[in-house]
């Protein structure tokens, strides 16, 4: 039997296919809170016991509460998009009367993981509007079975399990339709169909961000139900945590922050990414509405924290030897505190002993995790928000298997004890 918080998760994780529908399915549950929601070019008006959000560019969001007594600053922040397929422009492929769609690579995919499942697309449509500044934005989740990208049969690459390369460019293009050899000419099919999707005229379609996405949903596996299997657990399991967290938070002293950044799977350095300068706008603008200082913003940061929280790597029963001989977290064993010398996960010795002493305090399980020192590991958006928000900073999150696969595997365990840290660190 499921618990509450995996059940939640699984519905989140599904309601969110693209990293536009993850903002959609946050905003829900924040409006369904109370929470006000501001816009970026609109004045702000804020007040003490205020609770708000700001969606930024449709795939990043920043929600806060604001305490009626004065207090420290707590951050928490996840990443909202995941490695997928992205369609190309002009996206229709024709191929001896097979219809493609070419995409590229967003994020650094296990391809092989993508192959001979039922994939579908979701992201959001850009129509034409009322002029050509103001085009009509739609979010778009077509939600059933599309595409497929077929292996090559083993009689055809005898060496398929010996070598197996894959070529993004010319072996991973979704097979789509079937048109026939007399079809050859077809090239725009995918905007008509897209048109006819959406009901609106080809014509009116300018562009689209659009992603593929397993269709499957997750689920429990285990003898005893203590495993989840699911696409997209790198990052949702961290964003829903973070989410509740802050909604769990009834009035605490001083200023609550979570913010759900876009674009981390390829670098961060975007307009809605953790590597831009909207966290602290947006901290600058909190601040001078309530009528405080930039010093007095500049003296919390100092006195903060910030949890950059991420999947980390568990200990793989078929490849024991890929994690360090020593640090190696397991599924079920609790979230992970991270730690690099390169600085790849944020964090120093202050920052593990706060998180490690309010793990302890409240009986929550708790690990650790460091990269193998002849590898180079991954890294997060961490130690790139706190570059530019100088504040104390803890990399954590929950270990899991098959990071970036097209479906991922953590324990239920994990989401109980980061759902619990994250609420005992926002209260």
């Amino acid at each position: 039997m499921m618990d509450s918080i995996t059940t939640e998760l699984l519905t989140y994780i599904q309601e969110s296919p693209s990293p536009y529908h993850t903002v959609a399915a946050s905003a829900e549950r924040l409006k369904a809170a109370g929470f006000m929601e501001l816009g970026l070019a609109e004045e702000w008006n804020l007040k003490p016991g205020g609770r708000y959000f700001v969606p930024i560019y449709g795939s990043t969001l920043l929600a806060f509460s604001i305490g009626q007594a004065d207090g420290p600053l707590r951050m928490v922040a996840a990443h909202t998009d995941f490695p997928c397929f992205r369609l190309k422009p002009q996206a229709g492929v024709m191929t001896e009367g097979y219809g493609k769609l070419n995409v590229e690579k967003y994020g650094g995919l296990i391809l092989r993981s993508w192959l001979d499942r039922p994939l579908s697309l979701a992201g959001k449509v850009v129509l034409r509007g009322t002029d050509a500044f103001h085009p009509e934005t739609r979010l778009v989740d077509i939600g059933r079975p599309l595409l497929t990208i077929p292996s090559l049969a083993i009689h055809m690459n005898r060496e398929v399990n010996d070598k197996g390369m894959l070529n993004p460019q010319t072996d991973m293009q979704p097979l789509a339709a079937l048109f026939g050899k007399t079809e050859d000419s077809k090239s725009d099919f995918f905007v008509e169909w897209l048109a006819n999707e959406l009901s609106v005229p080809a014509a009116d379609i300018l562009s689209y961000e659009l992603s593929t996405y397993p269709v499957e949903a997750g689920c429990l596996c285990g003898l005893s139900g203590e495993l989840i299997s699911s696409p997209r657990l790198d990052n949702l399991t961290s964003a829903k945590a973070c989410l509740d967290g802050l909604l769990s938070a009834a009035d605490p002293a001083g200023l609550r922050l979570v913010a759900l950044f876009d674009n981390e799977e390829v670098g961060s350095n975007t307009k809605q990414g953790a590597g831009s300068a909207v966290l602290m706008q947006v901290l600058e603008r909190v601040y001078d509405s309530l009528g405080k200082t930039r010093s007095q913003l500049l003296q919390d940061i100092a006195a903060g924290f910030l949890l950059s929280v991420d999947v980390a790597h568990a200990l793989h029963p078929n490849y024991a030897d890929k994690n360090d001989p020593i640090v190696k977290p397991v599924l079920g064993g609790g979230l992970a505190l991270k730690q690099a010398a390169s600085q790849s996960y944020a964090g120093d010795a202050e920052a593990v002993a706060v998180i490690r002493g309010l793990c302890e305090e409240n009986g929550i399980a708790w690990q650790q995790f460091v990269n193998r020192s002849d590898s180079r590991g991954g890294s997060t958006l961490g130690s790139i928000a706190s570059a530019l928000v100088p504040v104390r900073t803890m990399d954590i999150g929950v270990p899991i298997l098959a990071m970036h696969s097209a479906r991922e595997t953590m324990g239920t365990a994990d989401q109980q004890a980061l759902t619990a840290l994250l609420t005992v660190f926002l209260r």
